[in-house]
C-alpha cells in the first residue's frame, strides 16, 4: 500500500499527531512514576487508552491514525531515553503566551557518543497498525530537536567538538530505525521540526547572532540533518515535516512568518509534505507558500489546539481560499496547527473540544475536496 502517489499531502484532514491523555493515563504516568504500578501494568492503561484513541479517529472519520503518542512523557522524550549517550538539561530557552507567563522546559544533551540502543518508535507504530482499520502515522522528532535548545552548549566536547560529527551520529540513530519502520509496514512518517520555526522569529535570530551563531548556517545543517535521516526511505513512504513554534501547556516559543526559511526549506527537505502553523497572525501570511515546489503539498494548521474555541466552517473555509491564491488548492489539506498534547499535561482544552475540533477537519476536507 503506497499513500505517497500523489503531489501533495496524503489525506485531506490530517493531524500532528499527539492527543490528549485521559486521566486514567495520566494517573498511570504518576503511579508508573513513583513505583506504585509496574511496566506490565503500565503498558495495559497505555494499550487500552491508544485502542481508544483510534477508534475516536476512525469514528470521526480520520484516515489517518495515530497513539496519540500515548506511549511517550513528551514528543522527544522516548527518543532520548532509548538512545545512548544522552541526558536532559535546563533549555537556553522558554515558553510563553500571549499574556507573557513564561514556562521553563528541558533540552536532550549529548554527555557521550550517541547510538540507537533499541527500537525508538517501532513498538508503537506496529500496535497502532494492528488497532487500525486506516493508515497508522508514526512521529518522530526532528533532528534539531537534539541540538538548538541548549544552544552552542549540546554535547560535551570529549564526545563532540563540533556539530558536523554530531549529526552524523544522529543520521545513522534516524537510519536504523527509519529502515525498521519500513521493513514492518509503515507508509507515513512525519518529523516533528520546531528549530527551524524558530528561526523564523527575528528575535530569535538575533540570539543565535549573539551566541556567535549564524542563522542561515543552522538553517541549512538543519535541512541537511532531516534529508540525511530520511536518505533511506521507501519510494512509497508519505514524509511530512511538521513546523511548530512550540507547542507546551497552551504556550509557545517563538514568531514570525516563513518567509525567512521559506525558499531554502520548502525547496531543499525531501518531504513529500509539510504541516504548517497558521492558527494564528504569529504565522504571517500565506505568500511563502508560493516556494513550495510542484511536487510537494502542505497541510495548513488552521485550528488551533491552544485554545477550546471551535474555529467556524466558513472561516476555514475562507482561510483555505486565501491559501489558495499561492499554492494550487489540490496540494493543500486541513488540520490542527500541532498536537493537543505534546507532554502529558497536555494543552487547556477538554477531549469534547478536542474531539469536536478534529472532527470540524474532517467536516471541511469532505467539503473542500470531496472526501477526508
Amino acid at each position: 500500500m503506497s499513500v505517497a502517489g500523489r503531489h501533495g499531502p496524503p489525506f485531506r484532514a490530517d493531524h500532528v499527531g499527539s492527543l490528549l491523555r485521559p486521566a486514567a493515563l495520566r494517573q498511570a504516568f504518576r503511579q508508573f512514576g513513583v513505583g506504585e504500578i509496574d511496566a506490565a501494568a503500565f503498558r495495559r492503561v497505555q494499550d487500552e487508552a491508544i485502542r481508544a484513541a483510534v477508534r475516536l479517529q476512525e469514528d470521526i472519520g480520520l484516515r489517518v491514525v495515530t497513539d496519540g503518542e500515548f506511549r511517550r512523557s513528551s514528543y522527544w522524550g522516548r527518543f532520548v531515553e532509548r538512545t545512548a549517550g544522552f541526558e536532559i538539561r535546563s533549555a537556553a530557552y522558554t515558553f510563553r503566551d500571549e499574556q507573557g507567563h513564561e514556562l521553563s522546559f528541558t533540552t536532550p544533551y549529548a554527555a557521550a557518543k550517541i547510538r540507537r540502543m533499541r527500537a525508538l518508535a517501532l513498538d508503537e507504530f506496529e500496535f497502532v497498525r494492528d488497532a487500525a482499520r486506516v493508515t497508522a502515522k508514526i512521529t518522530l522528532p526532528a533532528p534539531s530537536t537534539m541540538q538548538f535548545w541548549a544552544g552552542r552548549q549540546f554535547a560535551d566536547p570529549k564526545a563532540y567538538g563540533d556539530a558536523q560529527s554530531f549529526f552524523a551520529d544522529l543520521a545513522l540513530v534516524y537510519q536504523q530505525e527509519i529502515a525498521a519502520l519500513v521493513a514492518v509496514g509503515c507508509h507515513y512518517l512525519q518529523l516533528d521540526e520546531v528549530a527551524i520555526a524558530m528561526l523564523c522569529d527575528p528575535a530569535v535570530r538575533e540570539r543565535v547572532q549573539a551566541e556567535g551563531q549564524v542563522p542561515d548556517a543552522l538553517l541549512g545543517a538543519y535541512i541537511g540533518a532531516i534529508n540525511r535521516a530520511v536518505a533511506h526511505c521507501h519510494p512509497d513512504m508519505a514524509v511530512g515535516v511538521h513546523l511548530c513554534r512550540g507547542n507546551f501547556k497552551g504556550h509557545f516559543l517563538a514568531a514570525g512568518s516563513y518567509e525567512a526559511v521559506a525558499e531554502r526549506f520548502f525547496g531543499e527537505v525531501k518531504a513529500t509534505h509539510f504541516l504548517l502553523e497558521y492558527d494564528t497572525p504569529r504565522a504571517g501570511d500565506f505568500a511563502p507558500l508560493r516556494f513550495v515546489p510542484k511536487r510537494k503539498g502542505v497541510v495548513l494548521g488552521l485550528i488551533s489546539t491552544k485554545s477550546p474555541t471551535l474555529e467556524t466552517v466558513d472561516a476555514l473555509q475562507r482561510r483555505i481560499g486565501e491559501a489558495a491564491r499561492h499554492i494550487d488548492l489540490e496540494r493543500l489539506a486541513i488540520g490542527p496547527q500541532c498536537g493537543f498534547a505534546s507532554t502529558v499535561a497536555g494543552n487547556p482544552l477538554t477531549e469534547a473540544d478536542q474531539r469536536a475540533k478534529l472532527k470540524r477537519a474532517v467536516e471541511v476536507a469532505s467539503q473542500v475536496w470531496g472526501s477526508p
